[in-house]
Order: structure tokens, then C-alpha cells, then sequence
């Protein structure tokens, strides 16, 4: 299994990935873009590219920040650019890594790309549905295999590694040795202590990034660490023997919103029944939901800061009754004021509901109910979060969310170049246009509450 896997990393080619993959690498990657955008606009963006700028330099092989321009080493543009895109919690997920996979494959593969003059666009676009196929099977792995439920970043270091062997052209040994480091250096960070506390840690995807790059160049200088049992174990087996022939980058989700995924069935279920009864805020007295035990678990009903408003169920589904949406201006600082949101968040009442724990985390389920000013009750149906892959979105509505996300902080000029260059990828042009739109420097405010 193990040689199946590196021959899948170190051999796979442009000619082997289907045109409907390449596709979906595509729109993962404007959508990921767009976030990127929206979440460079943060604190903790902003703090985390000062860090790598002044503690990561950049050395012999240079890489730029995305979304800053400034060169560092490739390890640190990967933290960097893992972190700014996790910053605003909208990006691609999968069910049953209970995580997030592009987030930090991205960074990684383009930091590397750049650092080791591997500017060919097929080889990239190859690259990223590789990493899609490696990080979501070592993040099922994971999950099946430790008894603790750990951030995204703990699995994404091990499909980061394998890009960078790929991408440097190690060999089958130095492979192994590389996805082992990753592996036992990767985050093992406890999501519920990040949901029960939010604050800038977050999903570890950054430093997930960090972990996998570094890991590569240690394996390339000649240093140990294999195997990585999540690739290698008997128990696990299943999970890599259909590499090439499944392609699991068809089973990540869209966020329609930048808000965590357990919130966003409440959200639907309260915008649902706004949109089939044409209410408004002053038309609610209060909202119920019931959900699952990890949603309710959100429970930041008063946030103080992005991070705190993104890990709530509360307070997105108020914005939701308030507002008919929630965008990445909706979940920044100040928006907090707000007195309707207020109102509705800090009197909702959330529950949970055993059948709904029991779907988890195949399913993710809500319920809500509207308490309107006049006396009458509307119960929503039960309710998945839109963009499942059972039920897609269609390209059309991806890049809108790209456009909304990234306008205001890049203009329309650089913005509609950025997702030429994107979704132009695999032409044979090169990753020049790309890289110079993702990564430049740009003049729009920081949020700094």
C-alpha cells in the first residue's frame, strides 16, 4: 500500500487527472482565493505575516505571502498563507475529516511552486488534486485511528510533505521519510478546546502547512521519520487502495457563509423560513434550534471578536434573520453593535437532538423556531447546510462568493485577473499571472478591534 501510494504521488501526471477533477480543482482554488482575500483583512492575518516576515526569512529558496507580497521562507509563507485563509472560516471542508483540506495544501503547494522555480500551471493544477486525494484520506485515517478529535492541521502536514517531495522530485524513500516527520510533528491540536475557547489558533491549518513543508526539505537534507501510520497501517488500508480511481476532491462542501459548518444548518433553516414567510427581525420575539451536540457546543451568543463570532451558532443565525446573509463583513468586529442581532442571539435557545447526534458527522441536522411578536410559532423542516456534495452548488455561484469576497479588498480589476488566471489553469501558460495576482501587496484597511 504504501509503494501504491508514493507511485500516486511521485508518478502521477497531467494526462491521469479526469477533466472533471481538474474542474473541481479549479473552483476550489477561486474559492480559496476568495477567502484569502477576505480573510487578509484580519488581525490575525496581519499578525501572523508580520511573524513570518520578521521570524521565517527567507533564504536561499524565497516564497511570497499570499495576499502581502513579502518574501519569506517557504515554511513560513505556507503558516502564513494557511492562517490568512483560515482567518475567515468559508473555505472547503469534507464531512468526514471533520476538516478542511485546501486551506492548507494550497499555501503549501504554492509556496514550494515558487521557491523551487516549479512554474509549470499543469504540474500545479496535478499537484493540488493530489494534495485534495492525499490530505482527505490521512484526515479519514486520522480520525479512525486516534481517539482525540484534532484540528485539520494535524492531517494536512502529511498531504503538505507529499507535495513537497513531489515537487522537488524526491525519491521514493525520502517520501516516506517526509510524510513520517509530518506526521509526528503535525498539530495534534484539540478542536473543542478552540470551539468551547475561540481565539486565533483556530484549525490549525497553518501550522499543519508549516509542519508538512518543513518536513520535505528535512527529508530531502537526509533526516528520519517514517512511516506515517496513517498511510501505512493495516487498519487504514481501505482508505488508500483506490487512489487514482476515486477522487474524493468531488466530495469536499462549499461554505456558503464564513462561519463553521456546524452553524450553518441553523442559519439555512432560519433564512429558509425568512425567505417563505417574508419576515423580518422586528417580526421574531426569539429563535429556537435544535441540533447537534458539536453545534450547540458553539456557544458564543455574545462574540468580542471574529474568531468568537465565527465559532457560534447563536450569532450567525441571528445575523442570518437580520440581514438574509452573512458575509465576511458580518462576522468583523463591527458589526457587533447591531442591536436586532443582539437581541435575537443572546435570547436564542439551542438543544440537541438525539437523532441528530446520531447523523453526525455524516449529516449535519438542525431545526428551528421562530417565536414571531404575534403570538404565532413557524418550525422550520430539517435542514442541512447548502453545498453539500450530494447537492452541489453550481460553478456560477462559486465565483460570486469569489467576486463578493474579493472586490473589496483587491478591486475589480485585480480581482477579475485573479480568476482568469485561475480558472485558465492547465492551458500551459504558467503560474506567472497567478502568482503575481494572488500574492501582491495591497492598500485596503486592516480590521484591528
Amino acid at each position: 500500500m504504501a509503494r501504491q501510494t508514493g507511485d500516486f504521488i511521485l508518478g502521477t501526471r497531467w494526462p491521469d487527472i479526469p477533466e472533471a477533477a481538474r474542474h473541481a480543482a479549479r473552483l476550489w482554488l477561486l474559492d480559496l482565493c476568495g477567502v484569502a482575500a477576505a480573510g487578509s483583512q484580519t488581525r490575525l492575518s496581519r499578525l501572523i505575516r508580520d511573524h513570518a516576515a520578521a521570524q521565517f526569512g527567507a533564504g536561499a529558496a524565497p516564497a511570497r505571502m499570499l495576499m502581502d507580497g513579502r518574501a519569506v521562507s517557504p515554511a513560513g509563507a505556507a503558516l502564513a498563507g494557511g492562517m490568512t485563509i483560515d482567518a475567515v472560516d468559508g473555505h472547503d471542508g469534507h464531512k468526514l475529516t471533520k476538516g478542511h483540506v485546501g486551506c492548507g495544501v494550497f499555501p503549501a503547494l504554492l509556496a514550494l511552486s515558487e521557491a523551487e522555480g516549479a512554474l509549470d500551471d499543469r504540474a500545479f493544477l496535478t499537484a493540488l488534486v493530489i494534495g485534495y486525494e492525499i490530505g482527505t484520506r490521512a484526515g479519514i485515517a486520522l480520525h479512525r485511528t486516534a481517539c482525540d478529535y484534532h484540528t485539520s492541521g494535524a492531517w494536512v502536514a502529511v498531504a503538505c510533505a507529499a507535495l513537497g517531495a513531489r515537487v522537488m522530485g524526491l525519491n521514493p524513500a525520502q517520501l516516506h521519510e517526509a510524510m513520517g516527520i509530518a506526521e509526528y510533528h503535525g498539530p495534534r491540536s484539540q478542536m473543542m478546546r478552540c470551539i468551547d475557547h475561540p481565539t486565533m489558533v483556530k484549525d490549525g491549518s497553518g501550522w499543519g502547512a508549516m509542519a508538512g513543508v518543513s518536513a520535505a526539505y528535512l527529508a530531502r537534507d537526509g533526516f528520519t521519520g517514517g512511516p506515517a501510520v496513517t498511510v501505512t497501517g493495516a487498519e487504514v488500508a481501505d482508505l488508500w487502495s483506490d487512489l487514482g480511481t476515486r477522487w474524493r476532491i468531488h466530495e469536499q462542501y462549499f461554505k456558503a457563509y464564513p462561519v463553521c459548518r456546524w452553524a450553518q444548518p441553523a442559519m439555512q433553516a432560519v433564512l429558509d423560513l425568512r425567505a417563505a414567510h417574508g419576515l423580518r427581525a422586528a417580526d421574531v420575539a426569539r429563535i429556537e434550534v435544535a441540533t447537534f451536540h458539536e453545534s450547540r457546543r458553539l456557544a458564543t451568543t455574545r462574540p468580542r471578536t471574529t474568531e468568537e463570532a465565527q465559532y457560534s451558532t447563536a450569532y450567525p443565525a441571528a445575523v442570518a434573520m437580520v440581514r438574509g446573509t452573512c458575509d465576511p463583513e458580518d462576522i468583523m468586529e463591527e458589526s457587533f453593535a447591531d442591536p436586532q442581532i443582539r437581541r435575537l442571539a443572546e435570547t436564542m435557545v439551542i438543544t440537541e437532538d438525539a437523532g441528530f447526534n446520531a447523523a453526525f458527522p455524516a449529516r449535519r441536522i438542525a431545526r428551528v423556531t421562530l417565536h414571531l411578536t404575534d403570538g404565532r410559532t413557524l418550525t422550520s423542516a430539517e435542514t442541512e447546510a447548502r453545498g453539500d456534495p450530494e447537492a452541489p452548488v453550481d460553478a456560477a455561484e462559486i465565483a460570486a462568493k469569489f467576486h463578493r469576497y474579493a472586490v473589496p479588498v483587491l478591486g475589480d480589476t485585480r480581482t477579475k485577473a485573479l480568476e482568469r488566471a485561475v480558472m485558465a489553469m492547465g492551458d500551459g501558460t504558467g503560474l506567472a499571472a497567478f502568482l503575481d495576482a494572488v500574492t501582491a501587496p495591497h492598500s485596503a484597511p486592516y480590521h484591528t478591534a
